[in-house]
């Protein structure tokens, strides 16, 4: 595999400062005139057309010379990066926060509760990042709006990350954390009765493991199981990964470069239902599925394969796909246009399945 094009420190920087600037006002600009702004055609494919504040977000990107999420092949760097691009999307969202660490299976594991109201349904949150970035702090303008929004605690959970830890080190930690959330649900203010697990990307992977796994050791299941954009089969080739392998923020270098940190050298290979639930032999007495894709997204097929083998053993799945958006549009709500119409919809219907 040829190495990733390196952007130098000073580019990073650059690219950095900008979205601290650029993404803020972004929202503000009316759609003509970013369309006139990018001076171009829509871009259409396979029956679908790209929202056009992320069409414009992507050109900048491009523009700024670092391209897709990870932005090289240094993890610190990247890290770093992703970080820098998500303290630009900040959200003036406020809900009460509290810090702290529970148990885990190798030490303890920092977790951050977004409170509800005294009763109101818990949703521990598992973020995306490919198992290699991200972390709380990545995804607290998300959890925030997701607690004011649907009205339901968040847990969201710093689950280990690879190359550090290899699989199944997050499933395992995201496992523990579930089960602290059940069992410790009253003390947070939560519904014990009504603890669900979700996450975007790699954290809707961890999601549909958790799930999985509640269910073959007998442990409560979650009352949904959250899946955004979910990584389901990482072996597997699909026409999304082909058709969006570049230029639509998540690239196809980036979801092999996520895979080989996670995988190389793991205690598990691709085709284990711990890191592929997709390939579960049995996927029926698991517990009800808001499922969500984005049309312009390499993940797209393998959402979509997940949600309806769940349907064909008898799991009741809310399917949604956003045509006109991309991997990581709940992230990028900030920005307006379709993806915070997409996440209005998205708390909507999580509050609608946790009421039941």
């Amino acid at each position: 595999m040829p190495a990733r094009r390196q952007p130098s420190p000073a580019r990073l920087k650059m690219a950095a400062v900008a979205s601290r600037f650029s993404l803020p006002l972004m929202a503000r600009i009316p759609d003509p005139v970013k369309r006139v702004m990018l001076g171009r055609r829509s871009v259409t494919i396979d029956g679908n057309t790209l929202d056009t504040t992320l069409q414009l977000m992507l050109t900048a990107q491009r523009a700024s010379g670092v391209g897709g999420l990870v932005a090289s092949d240094d993890v610190a760097v990247s890290r770093k990066q992703l970080g820098a691009v998500a303290g630009a999307f900040g959200t003036p969202i406020v809900v009460p926060v509290r810090d702290f660490t529970i148990p885990g299976p190798a030490g303890e594991l920092p977790v951050r509760h977004y409170r509800a109201d005294s009763g109101a349904p818990l949703l521990v949150f598992l973020h995306g990042g490919g198992f290699v970035l991200g972390g709380i702090n990545t995804h607290d303008a998300l959890c925030r709006r997701i607690c004011h929004d649907s009205g339901v605690h968040v847990l969201s959970v710093d689950y280990r990350l690879a190359p550090e830890y290899k699989a199944p080190a997050a499933a395992e930690d995201s496992m523990a954390a579930y089960l602290w959330a059940v069992q410790h649900a009253d003390e947070l203010g939560a519904d014990p009765q009504r603890v669900a697990v979700g996450g975007d990307s790699a954290g809707g992977n961890l999601a549909a493991v958790v799930t999985l796994t509640a269910r073959d050791t007998g442990a409560p299941l979650p009352a949904l199981q959250l899946l955004i954009y979910p990584v389901t089969d990482m072996a597997g080739e699909t026409v999304s990964k082909n058709l969006f392998a570049d230029g639509f923020f998540l690239t196809k270098a980036d979801v092999e470069w996520f895979d080989r940190h996670y995988l190389q050298d793991a205690a598990v290979t691709s085709s284990d239902p711990r890191v592929a639930p997709l390939l579960a032999d049995d996927l029926s007495g698991l517990s009800p599925a808001l499922v969500l894709t984005a049309g312009f997204d390499p993940l797209r097929d393998e959402g979509r394969a997940y949600a309806a083998a769940l349907a064909a053993a008898g799991v009741p799945v809310d399917a949604r796909e956003y045509g006109s958006l991309t991997h990581g549009f709940v992230n990028f709500f900030p920005l307006g246009g379709g993806s915070e119409v997409a996440l209005t919809d998205l708390t909507s219907a999580l509050r609608a399945h946790l009421s039941r």
